[in-house]
């Protein structure tokens, strides 16, 4: 039996063992941001840490490899663990896949430390914060699903202090999760869909931001199941009410410093955001077709991404391709206090490792190429006509999945954060995904055309 007790392994297997850690999960995520991974008792640690475990790469949704070749390994972060609230025999580890004696290219994980080490070599720390948006729903005995909090249907639902409190029992109990492992939870409320929260946390690097969310999402769904409910990170589950985004707030931190880089309190476009932070928003807006394929993944995203369609009237999600200051009509806003920049076209469905890269690559070729996003929108864009926009050189995000797929496509961008291989099998994935909607027979169709002709 090989027992890790000295060096580095060997203090963290005192550490675990002094939690009460049994188990031990070397996990990743496959295309969707779904967790993957096996268990490992904890005598195995070290083996774990040096990538014992081993995968075949293609029983996993969309990785490019073939039966015949050499398994993936996961090689655990050592820093990423993490204890599981509802199993605290059990340790998490976020890893990052291998094969042929180095990092696997298509690994999500590895795509974004690749985007993250093209700005330490300027010196620089991507940071992001992700608003945590979704619903909570209980199954029927019809096979349907309805919100926990059986009070009155309001109109507009958004912060509604009732239905908050009626859902604390499961609520408390992941913010005390959250904050347990240091996350430090620091706003949390209703939402205007029925049964919709969110819940916001301190920020933190890039990658450890997208561990955490992977994790979030486990965690939401253990917990909300032990009390007899479910959590959905379904961007649209209601048409007539708002879907859930997971807005990238971003900016950059001096390795050296701390220094916040995207702050500039003289700036004298109003926003507070420094040359830096203008520059990464025009390399991100340059990009937009693509980076939205990414972090808007499904069919149902784009039902989220609409100008109305809640009872709340305007949806208040993003609809185009452009940025302002507060203003929460622009698909990039700066945020009132300025020093970073807010991209509200991602939602809950997103792989958070590739939508982060996507959009550090595309921030950084801004920077690089020293690009200008011109004047921010300060007007409600939702209210401007064809005209105005067009005047205004103001475009549309994609309208569908095959539109942003299209776009993915075509842009160089994605094949060059993706890596050929990924590129292409995660294309071909999403295509078919997208043919198999457009070929399903709904029930708005057939209640529209069965006996109009």
């Amino acid at each position: 039996m090989a027992k890790a007790r000295t060096g580095k392994a060997g203090a963290l297997r005192r550490d675990l063992e002094a939690r009460g850690v049994k188990y031990m999960l070397s996990s990743y995520v496959d295309l969707h941001g779904v967790p993957k991974g096996k268990m490992v008792p904890i005598d195995h640690l070290e083996q774990m840490l040096n990538g014992s475990e081993l995968y075949t790469g293609a029983a996993l949704d969309g990785v490019p490899q073939d039966v015949s070749e050499e398994e993936v390994s996961s090689h655990p972060d050592p820093k990423s663990w993490i204890q599981l609230p509802w199993r605290p025999d059990v340790a998490w580890f976020a890893s990052d896949l291998w094969t042929r004696g180095k990092p696997f290219e298509a690994c999500s994980r590895t795509i974004l430390n690749d985007q993250m080490a093209r700005a330490a070599k300027q010196g620089w720390v991507p940071q992001l914060g992700m608003e945590a948006e979704f619903y909570v729903f209980q199954d029927t005995a019809d096979g349907g699903f309805r919100p926990v909090s059986n009070r009155k249907n309001l109109e507009k639902a958004a912060y509604d202090v009732v239905r908050l409190v009626d859902n604390m029992s499961w609520m408390s109990e992941l913010v005390d999760a959250m904050n347990n492992l240091g996350w430090d939870v620091y706003s949390l409320d209703h939402e205007d869909g029925i049964g919709q929260f969110e819940i916001d946390f301190a920020y933190s690097d890039m990658r450890t931001m997208s561990d955490r969310f992977v994790f979030f999402r486990m965690m939401a769904h253990e917990i909300a199941r032990q009390h007899g409910y479910f959590a959905t990170f379904m961007p649209k589950p209601y048409p007539d009410r708002a879907g859930s985004g997971a807005h990238f707030n971003m900016s950059f931190k001096d390795a050296k410093s701390g220094k916040n880089l995207f702050f500039d309190a003289g700036d004298k476009r109003g926003c507070q955001l420094s040359k830096l932070g203008y520059h990464f928003i025009a390399g991100v807006l340059k990009h937009m077709g693509a980076i939205c394929a990414v972090i808007a993944p499904t069919v149902n995203s784009y039902k989220r991404l609409i100008l109305k369609g809640s009872q709340s009237g305007f949806t208040w999600a993003p609809v185009f391709v452009c940025y302002g200051n507060n203003n929460r009509t622009n698909t990039m806003r700066i945020p009132l206090a300025g020093g970073r920049v807010e991209l509200r076209a991602a939602d809950s469905a997103c792989n958070p490792y590739l939508g982060a890269a996507m959009v550090l690559a595309a921030g950084l070729e801004g920077i690089e190429k020293r690009l200008d996003p011109g004047e921010p929108h300060t007007d409600n864009m939702y209210v401007k006509t064809e005209k105005e926009l067009k005047k205004l050189g103001v475009g549309y995000l994609p309208r569908t999945m095959g539109e942003a797929l299209d776009a993915f496509e075509a842009d160089p961008l994605s094949r060059q954060v993706f890596g050929q291989g990924l590129f292409t099998s995660w294309l071909d994935y999403k295509r078919d995904e997208w043919l198999s909607y457009t070929n399903h027979v709904s029930d708005w169709e057939k209640a529209r055309y069965l006996k109009m002709f």
